[in-house]
């Protein structure tokens, strides 16, 4: 039986998060009576890239957007792979991406591993330390965010730790969308596994966004993709097809690690 998957690509109010969770409770309604199983939202969609201010606007511990997108995910009774925030600590900022399931219990909090110097995260924000691992769906699963997918050998890693779907979260800028477009579909082909990538549309101070959110097959096709408008995204996937293609071409089997 397949599932139903929805992305949220949606713009964000720069500096606001009120106002951001607004558009989300939308956008989850939205889904929900489409029908989806999962909804998937962008990186930092409580503050956008208003890293100047993110010491005063960034969630303390998470606390507040993981109650948030609990409560949401029950009443909806939808899983939320909810974007990523920032969230403040002792020690400083993150960048995390937070999973809650159905039920409302929070599965996963990965912090971006990969901070991306050209829009200035390593003077604001603390890199991760821990993997994206999750399950849902009895299946398991990883979340990634944005620059994390230019480190092909991160992905690997959790696709042989056994994730058969992994998610993207992100705010990619239009300028460089042909990179997203083929640096996602690379990661699916070579992994053999589903990639589910949300990106922003809308703009900000210093970036306009791109929009193409794509749900693409552990074949490498590209079963939806976005516009460069504000739009749910939608497409059933079937998780049995990433054995199928795993056994077409084995790929992890003909792996030769000792020698790289």
């Amino acid at each position: 039986m397949g599932k139903k998957i929805g992305i949220a690509q949606m713009d964000i109010t720069f500096g606001n998060p009120a106002d951001n969770k607004k558009r989300v409770q939308h956008w989850v309604k939205k889904a929900s009576a489409a029908g989806c199983h999962i909804i998937v939202f962008p990186e930092l969609w409580t503050t956008g890239y208003d890293l100047t201010r993110i010491d005063e606007i960034a969630d303390e511990e998470a606390r507040d957007s993981s109650a948030f997108l609990s409560d949401l995910a029950s009443r909806h009774s939808i899983h939320i792979v909810g974007g990523s925030i920032a969230s403040k600590t002792k020690d400083g900022i993150s960048n995390d991406l937070i999973v809650a399931d159905k039920n409302g219990e929070i599965v996963k909090q990965y912090t971006k591993l990969h901070l991306f110097k050209l829009m200035d995260e390593h003077h604001y924000l603390l890199p991760g330390e821990e993997d994206g691992l999750f399950t849902l769906m009895d299946t398991k699963m990883a979340g990634m965010i944005c620059y994390d997918i230019r480190f092909p050998e991160w992905f690997r890693k959790h696709a042989i730790d056994g994730a058969k779907v992994i998610f993207v979260v992100a705010q990619w800028p239009a300028e460089r969308i042909s990179h997203w477009r083929t640096l996602l579909l690379a990661r699916a082909i070579e992994n053999q596994c589903f990639v589910i990538a949300c990106n922003r549309i809308g703009s900000d101070p210093k970036n306009e966004f791109g929009g193409s959110s794509m749900i693409i097959s552990p074949w490498g096709e590209i079963i939806a993709e976005g516009t460069r408008e504000e739009e749910l995204v939608t497409a059933e996937i079937d998780l049995n097809e990433v054995e199928e293609v795993r056994k077409k071409i084995p790929i992890f089997q003909d792996r030769r690690p000792e020698f790289y």
